[in-house]
């Protein structure tokens, strides 16, 4: 494999520092759900069902939040738009270890609008500092420090809150979201290019709308993206789920754990070899196979085979988050980067949380290979359709694009081909 790629990306300044930041700055983000649970369980003494509705309240708040913050990342730059969130920050960790359920459940669900947005800051940040012929292995880098981030966060989480106590958890947990949200605000790195700072004012006060209807820069492309990334985490949050209901049915849910490192150590080898490829490959096609070979993996016969089995998904994982972040970065205005990019994370945030209840109720219906096979098929006929879209779509965009002049109002995107163009057409200045 050619690591060339990787050394020529971290020479870049800052790029090595900000990606060695991001485990820690998302440690305590990927930490939380795992957090929130043990405390209303442990500490508040409610059933789960209470705990993971509290945890549907700050995913259903960040999903909210995600756009207009990254809009206020656009407008007013990262120190100020981080103000209200870095607020945020202190008073819900601060009073969440006094906080009734109740008042939790509210609380849980204003602080996921305003949070600091980790995810979406540094992927944002890196668009911005690496080129466009560099940023395949600068993603898929990031998505690597996620897989370590999950792969850390849950089992230190259960590890304090065992070993101590689940309010410890909760505070050291507050401790580290408020620490990397301040550290953000410190560093403050770059969110917009230097030629996009240099925007005229008037022009970013353009219209936001045509029409008064959808915004300007919702292009076909990137809404077909964001379907594709909407189907991709959807595929990955039901498989959470299916591994558990699959195990459980072998009476071997407490070797859940070995799936899931399996699992993870085959995405990082994933992201690894993706990033050093030399030409794109269409997040839909990822998608596409990513779905058929994750919808058998249930039938394999027992633990081992279920590892194994998972293996062919696992090294997708990566890949595709990788390719769906490098596109929305590409096909993003420089004006509107930060909105865009919000409504990826939105995007991601709505396929967890529609997975997850769809492989539940099919390994419920039809036994623990079911939830598999759902999300599996689902995410397969979601790539197919992309797929199908963006090749009808693409004689029409030629032939408009040699007949008919540029429309002014609206942004330009340089028709980025998310597809399989050569990265050097990825020329736009992207966003997450």
């Amino acid at each position: 494999m050619d690591v060339q790629p990787y050394r020529d990306l971290l020479r870049l300044p800052g790029v090595a520092r900000l990606l060695g930041f991001s485990i820690f700055a998302r440690v305590p983000r990927a930490a939380m759900g795992v957090v929130l649970t043990l405390h209303v369980v442990l500490g508040l003494d409610r059933s789960y069902g209470a705990a993971g509705l509290l945890v549907a309240a700050f995913t259903v708040g960040s999903a909210l939040g995600a756009p207009w913050r990254g809009r206020a990342v656009d407008r007013l730059g990262l120190r100020p738009a981080l103000v209200p969130s870095l607020a945020a920050e202190l008073a819900f960790w601060g009073a969440s270890p006094f906080l009734g359920y109740e008042a939790l459940l509210g609380a849980a669900l204003l602080y996921g609008v305003l949070a600091v947005p980790t995810f979406g800051i540094i992927r944002q940040s890196l668009g911005v500092m690496v080129p466009p012929e560099r940023q395949r292995p600068a993603f898929a880098l990031d998505s690597m420090s996620v897989e370590v981030t999950f792969m850390i966060a849950p089992a230190a989480a259960v590890l304090v809150a065992t070993q101590v106590s689940a309010t410890a958890a909760l505070v050291a947990a507050g401790v580290a979201n408020v620490a990397s949200g301040v550290w953000f605000f410190l560093l403050d790195p770059p969110t917009r290019s230097q030629d996009g700072a240099a925007v005229n004012p008037a022009a970013d006060a353009a219209p936001h709308a045509v029409d008064g209807r959808l915004p300007a820069w919702l292009t076909t492309p990137l809404a077909l993206l964001l379907v594709t990334t909407l189907g991709a985490l959807l595929v990955l949050g039901g498989t959470d789920v299916a591994i558990v209901a699959s195990l459980r049915e072998q009476d071997a849910v407490g070797l859940a754990t070995v799936v899931f490192l399996v699992w993870s150590v085959s995405s990082l080898a994933g992201g690894l070899v993706f990033g050093a490829l030399h030409r794109p490959v269409s997040p839909a096609l990822l998608l596409l196979v990513m779905g058929l070979a994750t919808a058998p993996i249930g039938l394999a016969p027992g633990l081992w085979w279920l590892a194994l089995a998972i293996l062919p998904a696992g090294i997708l994982c990566a890949p595709v988050l990788s390719a769906t972040a490098a596109a929305a970065t590409a096909l993003a205005p420089e004006r509107v980067r930060g909105e865009v990019m919000g409504w990826y994370g939105s995007a991601m945030t709505a396929g967890l949380s529609l997975g997850a209840p769809l492989a539940g109720k099919a390994a419920d219906v039809l036994g623990g290979w079911g939830g598999f096979a759902a999300v599996g098929v689902v995410g397969a006929v979601v790539g197919a359709a992309v797929l199908v879209a963006e090749a009808v779509r693409r004689p029409q965009a030629g032939a408009d694009q040699a007949g008919e002049p540029a429309d002014e109002t609206v942004p330009e995107t340089r028709s980025v081909s998310v597809t399989g163009a050569d990265t050097r057409e990825w020329s736009a200045r992207y966003q997450d």
